[in-house]
């Protein structure tokens, strides 16, 4: 057995970084980690062979598994000092891929025309092989850090059937991620078109999550006597409502500096619009010209949208009840009562309203002039002239979590992904190999930068 180890330590060894990372980028595509069939624990499990292999100890190298298939790893380099650490995270569940949908199997690493294929490749297995490479490079050159580094591979991010990743670990083990502030690959990272780059994003907010029940009721009858009472009708009315509904315009720190920088990338018109509306008060016609746009508007409001319906209970019965489920994305400084009085004065008083999935606080993280500069300097250095910019998050990371718990987070990808190819949770999904094996090198810069005081 001891020869064995020391056999695969030595393979490990003689792999060059790019080597490297493809074949754990191939090992954790192949192992299944959807919520259904998938099991996360396995793959916690691979990734901490490696880190034992290349020389971590027992001790900091950790699989927890708070429910079977649920495992997440943390590892730990350590520092020389005692400044709090600073945290790496991404998430190793995906989400749900059928063969029959792709035109491959999901669940191999394909390599065609330039483009890594497979489940999690844009979502987000890539980022998360990207850190087991430079954390395994850093340990083989000896690197010491002057604060902690914690790789924290998670689970239950697409969702699942418990808070068993990041949630689970503030709440249990929160000693083992503690952190001064929290990098998470999830968000963030270049934005190229065309294979053209075209920027660098750090994700410094999110927008919240809730979820409303949107209920109609009605006595019902005969389906042969139909009357103007129709729990149906009174919900398709006040969704009708809710389509028009359009929040006040609100810009934070982050999307107010967001706009004002890619202003610098944009026509002539366009950047006019944007300059105008980071004004305060913002010029009504830039709002609404940008508005047109699903993901500017995004940025400029909370936004609510109807995602799920259900009625009746009988071909030949009128409707008894009538449900939708409306799932609103609310500003960082916006709160659930607020949004709730709004829906409730939009929708009237014949339809009930309740909370399904409630929204937590979520703050904001702008970034430090500090943190900026160095993630800028890294860019610069790798591609001159390219523009950094801090963006809000229109969905949600598991860096809400982390932010809840009073955790600077930034989202930092350490790939570039097309506009104009966003395969995530879709079918094929794919990244092109050059922004992957870029990913090394930014990713080894961006840690080493970060290792030090902020």
């Amino acid at each position: 057995m001891l020869a064995i180890f020391t056999l695969a330590a030595c393979v490990q060894a003689q792999e060059s970084p790019r080597d490297l990372a493809r074949s754990i980028l191939k090992e954790l595509i192949e192992i299944n980690t959807t919520d259904s069939v998938g099991d996360n624990t396995v793959a916690a499990q691979a990734m901490a062979r490696r880190f034992m292999a290349a020389g971590f100890t027992a001790g900091d190298v950790q699989v927890v598994v708070p429910a079977p298939k649920k495992g997440n790893l943390v590892v730990r380099l350590r520092g020389t000092t005692q400044s709090k650490p600073v945290v790496f995270l991404a998430h190793l569940d995906v989400v749900e891929a059928r063969r029959e949908d792709w035109t491959m199997d999901p669940f191999r690493l394909n390599e065609k025309d330039g483009y890594f294929y497979g489940r999690g490749t844009q979502d987000m297995k890539s980022d998360a092989a990207l850190l087991v490479t430079n954390f395994i490079r850093l340990k083989r050159e000896g690197f010491r850090p002057a604060r902690d580094l914690i790789l924290a591979l998670t689970a239950d991010e697409e969702g699942g059937r418990g808070p068993n990743g990041v949630a689970w670990l503030i709440e249990h083990r929160r000693s083992l991620i503690d952190a001064a502030f929290a990098v998470n690959m999830d968000a963030g990272g270049g934005q190229a078109r065309n294979g053209r780059r075209i920027l660098y994003s750090i994700q410094a907010a999110e927008k919240g999550y809730v979820s409303f029940v949107l209920t109609a009721k009605n006595a019902g009858g005969h389906s042969s006597l139909p009357t103007r009472e129709n729990a149906i009708y009174d919900l398709s009315a006040a969704l009708l409502k809710l389509r028009d509904l359009q929040f006040s315009l609100h810009l934070n720190d982050v999307t107010r500096e967001y706009f004002q920088r890619t202003a610098n990338l944009r026509d002539s018109k366009d950047a006019a619009d944007r300059r105008a509306v980071a004004k305060s008060p913002p010029d009504p016609g830039a709002v609404s010209r940008l508005s047109s746009s699903p993901y500017e508007n995004a940025l400029l409001r909370t936004t609510c949208v109807a995602t799920m319906l259900a009625g009746g209970h009988a071909d030949n019965a009128l409707p008894q009840t009538a449900e939708a489920t409306v799932n609103c994305r609310v500003l960082p400084d916006g709160t659930q009562s607020e949004v709730e009085r709004r829906l409730k004065e939009t929708i009237g008083p014949r339809i009930d309203l309740r909370v399904k999935i409630p929204m937590q606080s979520n703050p904001a993280s702008p970034p430090t002039p500090e943190l900026l500069n160095r993630v800028q300097g890294i860019v610069q250095s790798m591609w001159p002239g390219l523009l950094v910019v801090p963006i809000m998050e229109t969905g949600a990371t598991d860096g809400r979590t982390l932010r809840a718990a009073g955790i600077p987070t930034y989202g930092i990808s350490q790939i570039f992904g097309d506009l104009d190819d966003i395969r995530a949770h879709g079918q094929d999904e794919r990244i092109r190999t050059a922004y992957y094996y870029d990913g090394i090198e930014f990713g080894y810069r961006l840690i080493k930068e970060l290792a030090g005081a902020l």
